[in-house]
């Protein structure tokens, strides 16, 4: 843990992007495609643990009623806080992962795992997918959307990581997988987009 702290201190102490999120096409196509995934046009109350500097977290904003976002690096709530500023239904905080687990919060009709379950280790893993499942609506969403290739940084292989959530039972919905990226969504409800608009 003090590794990945010193890791992070070290990638916003003197950039604001250190993974250029905001100027990326990668990025962006990658945000799009999560967007895009989520069965729902809107959601009510949705989590975003591992928020960062905040990009995903605006885009988010557009299509939830009520959204938290958190970070564990103070650097990157100031940031994201700066991002989100005048966004009304948007809350962000600091949170250390799964212990400091919003359950007073929720429940969440969605929740988002962005590049964030790799950096822990395998019990940690298990207890977040844990606080997903106490947490989420009854027709609720579970997105992840991880980085493929190995790094220093890393603590579980990206399918370790969408292993430990599918073991929770819930329907998945989808899975779009890439030699980048795994993007995955499961949900308590199993009908699919057309289903649910009563087109099948």
């Amino acid at each position: 843990m003090q590794e990945q702290e010193a890791y992070f201190a070290g990638l916003y102490g003197g950039n604001d992007d250190p993974y250029q999120l905001r100027t990326r096409w990668y990025e962006e196509r990658k945000r799009n495609l999560l967007l895009a995934a989520l069965p729902h046009q809107r959601y009510e109350h949705a989590f975003e643990p591992g928020c960062g500097i905040g990009e995903l977290t605006v885009a988010l904003s557009k299509r939830c009623d009520r959204l938290l976002a958190s970070d564990f690096s103070e650097r990157a709530v100031e940031i994201a806080s700066q991002r989100t500023r005048g966004l009304r239904n948007v809350t962000i905080e600091q949170h250390r992962l799964p212990d400091d687990w919003p359950h007073d919060a929720g429940p969440f009709d969605l929740i988002v795992l962005s590049e964030l379950g790799y950096f822990l280790d395998e019990s940690a893993m298990r207890s977040l997918a844990g606080c997903c499942r106490h947490s989420l609506t009854a027709e609720g969403t579970l997105v992840a959307c991880d980085w493929r290739p190995d790094f220093k940084e890393r603590s579980l292989s990206t399918d370790a990581v969408h292993a430990a959530l599918a073991a929770l039972g819930l329907t998945s919905i989808v899975r779009h997988e890439e030699p980048d990226f795994l993007l995955q969504v499961w949900s308590r409800d199993g009908r699919s987009v057309a289903e649910r608009e009563g087109i099948r």
